[in-house]
This record gives C-alpha cells, sequence and structure tokens, in this order.
C-alpha cells in the first residue's frame, strides 16, 4: 500500500505523523495500563500477566486527516483500535463512486475481519487526525490462544459492529434528508451531553446520506439559517439539541 498501514510497512508519503514509543504491550512499558480509553478498548479486560510472552509491538500511531489505514481486499494483518478522531469505511460502487458505511469514533475496533483471516473489506479512511493503536493479528491470535478474556471482548466488538451498521441502516438512511441530516450530527457529537461536534466536507456528508453534495451543502445552510447549528472555527459547530431531536424524529 502507498499510504496505508495495514501491514508492517511505514506509509512513504508522510500520511501518518508519528509513531509513539510503544514497544510490546506491557513489556515494560505503562502506556497500555494508563490509557484513557483502556475501559473502551480491545484489551479491557487483559491484565499484565496476560502479555508475558507477548513479543510483536502495539504500535500507538497518529495519522494525518486523508490518510488510507488499508483498502479492501488488502490481507487483514492488524486489528486498529481508534484512540481518539474518525474513520470512515468506504465502499466504492462499479460507477466509481463511494458510499460511507460506517463511521468509527473512540473506543471503535476497524478490521475485525482479519480475525477470520480474511481480507478487509472495506477502504479505511481517516476523517480528521486521528490516533491508532494497531495490534498485529499474530498478537491477536497468541492473546486468543492463552485468555479466554480476549475472545470475550472480541465477540462484544462483532455485536457492536452489527448493532451500529443496524444503526446506521435505521437512522441515517431512512426519512428524509433533514432528518438524516440531523442525526448525524447528534451522531457526531463526542456524548450525549456534549452540543458540540466537527464535520467534515460536503461530498463526506453526501457519501454517508446517500444524497448529491449540492443536498448537503442547501441542509447544512439551512440549519445554518435557522441557527440550528452555529458554525465554529475548524468546521466544528454547536449544535441546538434539542431542535435536532425533533427534526430528527420526523
Amino acid at each position: 500500500m502507498e499510504d496505508g498501514y495495514g501491514g508492517n510497512e511505514a506509509a512513504a508519503n508522510g500520511s501518518y505523523l508519528k509513531a509513539s514509543k510503544v514497544e510490546a504491550a506491557w513489556r515494560g512499558q505503562p502506556e497500555c495500563a494508563k490509557c484513557d480509553i483502556r475501559h473502551l478498548a480491545l484489551f479491557a479486560d487483559l491484565q499484565e500477566e496476560d502479555f508475558i510472552g507477548v513479543h510483536l509491538p502495539v504500535e500507538d500511531l497518529e495519522f494525518r486527516a486523508g490518510a488510507t489505514l488499508y483498502r479492501a481486499e488488502d490481507p487483514g494483518l492488524a486489528l486498529f483500535t481508534v484512540r481518539g478522531g474518525l474513520v470512515k469505511l468506504v465502499q466504492y460502487l462499479a460507477n466509481g463512486d463511494q458510499r460511507i458505511v460506517r463511521l468509527l469514533k473512540q473506543g471503535d475496533t476497524a478490521g475485525l475481519e482479519a480475525v477470520l483471516d480474511q481480507p478487509y473489506r472495506h477502504t479505511a479512511v481517516t476523517m480528521q487526525a486521528t490516533r491508532m493503536c494497531r495490534i498485529p493479528m499474530t498478537t491477536i491470535h497468541q492473546l486468543n490462544a492463552d485468555t479466554p478474556k480476549l475472545y470475550g471482548q472480541l465477540m462484544k466488538r462483532w455485536q457492536q459492529s452489527v448493532d451500529r451498521a443496524d444503526e446506521w441502516l435505521t437512522f441515517l438512511s431512512t426519512g428524509t434528508a433533514r432528518a438524516r441530516m440531523a442525526r448525524l450530527f447528534l451522531y457526531l457529537r463526542s456524548d450525549s451531553t456534549d452540543p458540540l461536534c466537527q464535520l467534515f466536507g460536503r461530498e463526506d456528508v453526501a457519501a454517508i446520506l446517500g444524497v448529491t453534495s449540492e443536498t448537503a451543502s442547501r441542509l447544512i445552510a439551512e440549519l445554518k439559517r435557522e441557527r440550528i447549528v452555529i458554525a465554529l472555527p475548524g468546521n466544528r459547530f454547536r449544535c441546538d439539541v434539542a431542535k435536532l431531536q425533533e427534526i430528527a424524529s420526523n
């Protein structure tokens, strides 16, 4: 891959920013134990003793927006846990158009199909500056063989992936375009109490909602005019959550 990180090669064109100094998980390093999203991550149930004998590194990587982690049909060599930022999973149609089939946020896992030794099914691209842990499949298989705790977490990840796919179909692919846009703004908040969200390019918004870029721009402009969303620097928006929820329910 020219700009991906699905294998062991670094991105030669500088699409990722840096690899932090994480050796093997817990091999004399405190980073995994101190991870601020440990409770959300794949290794949530594992203890230090579970990592004895693990030799391949869990890499802590930072990617620029627009970096490709892996492409559809690439060999599944690693899983990725999102520590911060946003990743889109893309399917390309026969005519070359793209459809974003899911967004991954903090705590989500990308590339689960690799657990079954299958190639990646989507192309994974960062939509913002994103920090991720890259976990080689060799490490996953070793840990899975040594402890049932990881198997339980993997099953949770599969169920979470199914739930997200159902949620995507229900909330972002049905109803009026205005209702779907409102749901997208609500989805992009970091948590249920946060009125702020960060949007991305209109083409990506259109690919998520199944509308044209022109329609996406018009819908956002309408919400801004009505003061339901207020534009802030850095393509961030302050949301009137109550009004968005009212629109989303239609």
